[in-house]
């Protein structure tokens, strides 16, 4: 039988992307994004917000990196992965993350910037070379964020 991994968010940045670069110049943006839920109870309104930590990889990642900024929403589109590594204190972390296929830029654009496309993908083919999108084991310290 087979099995789906498949993320589907819309959410707003966190904070600015921070776009990096492998030491074989393979462009890794991240972002976090946060995604809200709002119900109403006998006690008013409530509200949940879920963080998600977002990881563009290729031109995608170029272009998430020069376009988008903190307060942006987007729609991403990818699937989780975790991974575990040994921190440089020693100590073993684990992180969740959503790996991005596809990145759509929505709401309005920021005065006086322009974006070659509303829409960037970077796919799990198998033409991508070893530090695409499928490194799930690529440590923390390899990739400086």
């Amino acid at each position: 039988m087979a099995s789906v991994n498949k993320v589907l968010l819309v959410g707003n940045l966190g904070k600015n992307p921070e776009l990096r670069f492998t030491p074989n110049g393979k462009a890794c943006c991240k972002f976090p994004l946060a995604t809200s839920e709002v119900w109403m109870t006998d006690g008013g309104k409530q509200e949940r917000t879920e963080w998600h930590q977002i990881v563009v990889w290729g031109k995608s990642a170029e272009n998430c990196g020069q376009y988008l900024t903190k307060g942006r929403q987007v729609f991403v589109e990818g699937a989780i992965r975790s991974r575990s590594y040994d921190a440089k204190d020693g100590t073993k972390r684990s992180v969740t993350e959503i790996v991005s296929q596809r990145v759509q830029f929505l709401g309005t654009k920021p005065t006086g910037t322009a974006t070659p496309t509303d829409s960037v993908t970077d796919g799990f083919s198998s033409s991508e070379d070893d530090t695409g999108p499928m490194m799930p084991h690529l440590p923390e310290d390899d990739v400086p964020f």
